[in-house]
């Protein structure tokens, strides 16, 4: 077994309490994950506490955790591994209450022994996460825990205020780890090495050098089960205030004093507080055609299904600079991209028909899927007589590295840090309602839905947003193969 660096995991056994634990996501990512961690040795110790509706003994949890580890775990589950975590494992029905929960807690820290932590993790829809705080709260399970938030955290400003005025009567704060999954993604944290590790690019990170930035996720699933939520959200509370606006803020925030959680989180807060808000002139919300036939949708449903939006940070930085957001179901590609154009030379001293302009700016791409690439294009000179330039491009992957398989999932990374007390990569209250804030205009006016078909990439009016540049998805020239055949 590889030998796990001090200071990634905590120093602690843990004790996991985590309510919703026969869910979609509990079966899919969060199960998988802590299978990993505790069996690769990132935990010093472990028990799961399953809580959910499901009237079903620790047996028949084991019978679950099973099922989804031979369905959904990237890595190989062997019988050794999986006696070893299925030990672990214990479960409380929710009909069982607040005593038969506080007995189970009872019972996981007798059998580590010593000293160990909690950690809550609420896997559960948006009308369930108070119930399942207070039940934490009646189980006497607050005292020196930690507990993780999934989206969406309220659904406008009044109604995160007030969620969060909830979760503080049971939690401070500082125990609240509300999640985003994209941070936790290994190339997004990248991000924060790229800018402050290299004295290339800090330098010209501002208005001076960089014409405009885009972020786009466009995606090819549809809704699947989710029709029900998404109907009371739509892309714009779905993505971009939990996901966009969050790598926004990576891509945007000054230098933080230390990488450490107080500091980074300050700077990314900073980065809110300047967001002015969203005009919904600057909005092009869509709606893939045949949305309103789905099961569970309203046949008048004007809830959006894409969304891209133009916003602006009004600080010395980046005065001045638009940020393109894109995102939305249906898409022809699923990606996750941020693109950021330079300045073009002020003047050019090539001939006309050299080729120079004739393809854009120059771009720094990073692509955000989980095998991190980067590209970074220029125009060179073409081979032979005569000044013709091409574009051409540097490129980085992953697994040029050879260490793609050190990669945790985004849900393992944020689960670790969360037992370690690290909010670096978690959002704030004070974010949180900030981003809502500036959302209010388009909330309270949103523009008309447009149609657009499954597999494009969204209405046509998101050119018109844009203009005069230009979407960079779809690429013009895709990515290099980091293993070519033959190679």
């Amino acid at each position: 077994m590889k030998k796990i660096p001090p200071g990634v995991g905590p120093k602690h056994p843990q004790v996991v309490v985590l309510v919703g634990a026969t869910g979609d996501l509990a079966r899919r990512k969060l199960l998988p994950g802590l299978f990993h961690l505790s069996s690769a040795g990132f935990i010093p110790g472990c028990r799961i506490i399953g809580v959910s509706l499901d009237d079903v003994d620790a047996d028949g949890f084991r019978t679950i955790a099973r099922d989804a580890l031979d369905r959904f775990s990237s890595r190989e589950v062997t019988a050794a591994r999986w006696d070893a975590f299925a030990e672990t494992l214990d479960y409380v029905p929710l009909a069982a209450g607040s005593n038969a929960l506080g007995a189970a807690m009872e019972k996981a820290e007798r059998t580590l022994g010593g000293e160990s932590r909690r950690l809550h993790y609420l896997s559960v829809p948006p009308s369930a996460a108070l119930p399942a705080v207070r039940l934490l709260g009646e189980a006497n399970l607050v005292s020196g825990s930690r507990v993780v938030m999934e989206k969406p955290f309220g659904m406008d400003l009044a109604s995160a205020v007030s969620l969060n005025a909830d979760l503080h009567e049971v939690f401070s704060e500082d125990q609240i780890f509300r999640i985003d999954h994209f941070l936790g993604k290994e190339p997004a944290q990248n991000i924060l090495a790229f800018r402050f590790a290299n004295g290339l690019f800090e330098p010209i990170w501002n208005r001076n050098f960089i014409d405009h930035v885009q972020i786009d996720v466009p995606e090819t699933l549809g809704l699947g089960a989710r029709a029900g939520f998404y109907e009371a959200t739509g892309a714009f509370r779905d993505m971009v205030v939990t996901h966009l606006f969050q790598v926004l803020a990576f891509m945007a925030m000054e230098s933080p004093t230390s990488l450490e959680p107080g500091p980074i989180s300050e700077e990314k807060n900073k980065v809110f507080r300047s967001l002015l808000p969203i005009d919904p002139k600057d909005v092009v919300r869509g709606q893939y055609t045949g949305y309103r036939s789905e099961d569970g949708v309203d046949p008048e449903s004007d809830v959006e299904t894409f969304v891209a939006l133009k916003c602006w940070i009004d600080n010395w930085r980046w005065a001045g600079v638009p940020f393109f957001l894109r995102t939305g179901k249906r898409l022809a590609e699923g990606q996750r991209i941020i693109s950021i154009a330079f300045r073009e030379p002020p003047k050019s001293m090539f001939p006309v028909g050299s080729g120079v302009g004739a393809q854009g700016p120059d771009h720094l791409t990073f692509d955000l899927a989980d095998a991190s690439k980067m590209s970074l294009s220029f125009y060179g000179k073409r081979p032979g007589p005569g000044m013709r330039l091409d574009k051409l491009s540097l490129q980085f992957a992953m697994h040029d590295t050879g260490l793609i398989g050190d990669v945790l999932e985004a849900y393992e990374r944020l689960i670790l840090d969360a037992m370690r007390g690290d909010r670096t990569l978690f959002t704030t209250a004070e974010g949180i309602e900030r981003l809502w804030e500036v959302s209010s205009p388009l909330l309270e006016a949103p523009p008309p839905v447009r149609l657009y078909p499954p597999g494009s990439w969204g209405p046509k009016s998101i050119h018109q947003l844009v203009a005069p540049h230009a979407w960079r998805l779809p690429f013009e020239r895709g990515w290099r193969d980091p293993n070519p055949a033959g190679s």
